[in-house]
């Protein structure tokens, strides 16, 4: 019989693929469906790990920057079958998305001018949109507890959408309002008594051990930077050093390598950061093409934030230097994959251990669920973002020096604002699911296209 530290705990490491590799074809809806269908077949089906131990993990990668749900895949996989079963867990979680976006990036920009690709994403926008609407309603229903939460996200929406305030600084802010109101004793950011608790733990195969691989080790921590630092760095390295420093792929590798470790809040709130920075102060993408790439990345399976890929193959596809538009492109996008999600695996393997025994601090708690609350404001900034550059032929800047733009209503696209209307109405009184909500939205689209409407 296995030892209770035996990396495989019972679980075949061929078994183990076969299960990844299907969690990654079904991973679909966003992170809370990803997470969903993960939840049924590794705690329900297979009984790998019980409920508690889901619900730490989950727990953990919601402390970390970047896509939680690849995140927790790479962890359970770390926890079943070290180091090797965390990365074919990650790596599997993230291929079918990203053979697919790669696709898709390359028949757009081949293809995105013609009249019904245009009418096709035309549809998707209006659904993307109704989407990001009903994640900040989720997201909000379970963050905004009481008046002070609702009072951060507020301040987040006003600090992004009128000022301009950069992400990471938002996200620093709330960290720390939360941390010093839980120090200060105040009640809304104390624990409630039932998040004490929490349900009756499953039987499973891992048990309630902790594997040796799992324990603090300063001697596996100083294996793990030394192999994983380097291999992020490489790719923008090589192409700084190649190319030149000023070269559009070392331009996407430092900015996808900064976004890795400061985007907390999930796969929304990366996008907001995203926005802001690529489509404002870079300029490699249009605001309607990032409602494209995010219809792209909502209809395919794998983490939702793998619409960077796209950010990244459209940014060097329009500015290739001396390369081909289309190798130039294809290498934006890998290198935008390779930075995004490296660092996840490096987060795992090197802060797993400690970040579990951080888990118990309630003040560390309470920096999260201060975090969580202004991430509401500024996916709520995304959505009004994204509404105004869909919807409206031209937006103005109220005055210098602010971000805030107000639209010229004289520009209004109604069918745009028509099709966003009935979006919404397709997901928050019909029920309607996403899937459904965006061929639905894409057919219209191009129905409308036909008719000579569009």
């Amino acid at each position: 019989m296995a030892r209770p530290d035996t990396p495989d705990h019972g679980v075949p490491f061929g078994e183990a693929l076969r299960v990844w590799a299907r969690i990654a074809l079904l991973s679909f809806g966003g992170p809370a469906g990803q997470i969903a269908v993960m939840h049924r077949i590794v705690v329900e089906e297979k009984r790998w790990i019980g409920e508690t131990r889901f619900l730490h993990a989950l727990n953990y990668c919601m402390l970390l920057p970047g896509p939680e749900a690849q995140q927790l895949a790479v962890y359970i996989g770390w926890l079943m079958h070290r180091g090797p079963g965390g990365l074919v867990a990650g790596i599997l979680f993230v291929l079918p998305g990203a053979v697919a976006i790669m696709a898709l990036s390359i028949i757009y920009a081949l293809y995105g001018a013609a009249g019904p690709v245009q009418a096709l994403f035309f549809g998707l926008k209006a659904a993307v949109l109704a989407i990001v609407v009903q994640a900040v309603i989720r997201i909000g229903g379970r963050a905004l507890r009481n008046r002070a939460m609702v009072g951060l996200a507020a301040a987040a929406f006003l600090a992004i959408f009128v000022a301009g305030v950069p992400f990471p600084w938002i996200i620093a802010a709330a960290a720390l309002a939360g941390y010093l109101g839980h120090r200060a004793g105040l009640p809304a950011f104390q624990p409630s008594a039932a998040a004490g608790g929490g349900p009756a733990d499953t039987p499973s195969r891992l048990g309630d051990g902790v594997p040796d691989h799992c324990r603090p080790s300063a001697r596996r921590l100083a294996t793990v930077l030394a192999i994983a630092l380097p291999l992020w760095a490489l790719p923008v390295v090589a192409a700084a050093a190649i190319l030149g420093p000023g070269n559009v792929l070392a331009e996407i590798g430092l900015f996808f390598s900064r976004m890795a470790v400061v985007t907390f809040g999930g796969a929304y709130a990366v996008l907001a950061y995203v926005a802001q920075e690529a489509v404002q102060a870079y300029g490699w993408l249009q605001p309607g093409e990032m409602l494209d790439g995010l219809g792209m990345a909502e209809t395919t399976p794998g983490p939702l934030i793998m619409v960077l890929q796209f950010v990244g193959f459209m940014a060097a596809f329009r500015a290739p230097g001396a390369l081909d538009p289309f190798l130039a492109g294809i290498a934006g996008g890998l290198m935008t994959t390779w930075v995004t999600f490296v660092p996840c695996f490096l987060f795992i393997f090197a802060g797993g251990p400690y970040i579990e025994a951080l888990r118990g601090n309630r003040a560390l708690g309470a920096a999260l669920s201060a975090v969580t609350a202004a991430v509401v404001g500024v996916i709520l900034n995304l959505s009004l973002w994204f509404a105004l550059h869909s919807m409206f032929g031209e937006v103005r800047a109220v005055r210098p020096g602010l971000a805030l733009e107000l639209p010229v209503w004289s520009t209004l696209d109604p069918w745009a604002a028509g099709l966003g209307a009935l979006a919404m109405i397709a997901l928050f009184r019909v029920k309607l699911g996403f899937v459904a909500t965006l061929a639905g939205c894409a057919a219209l689209g191009i129905a409308l296209h036909l008719a000579g409407l569009r």
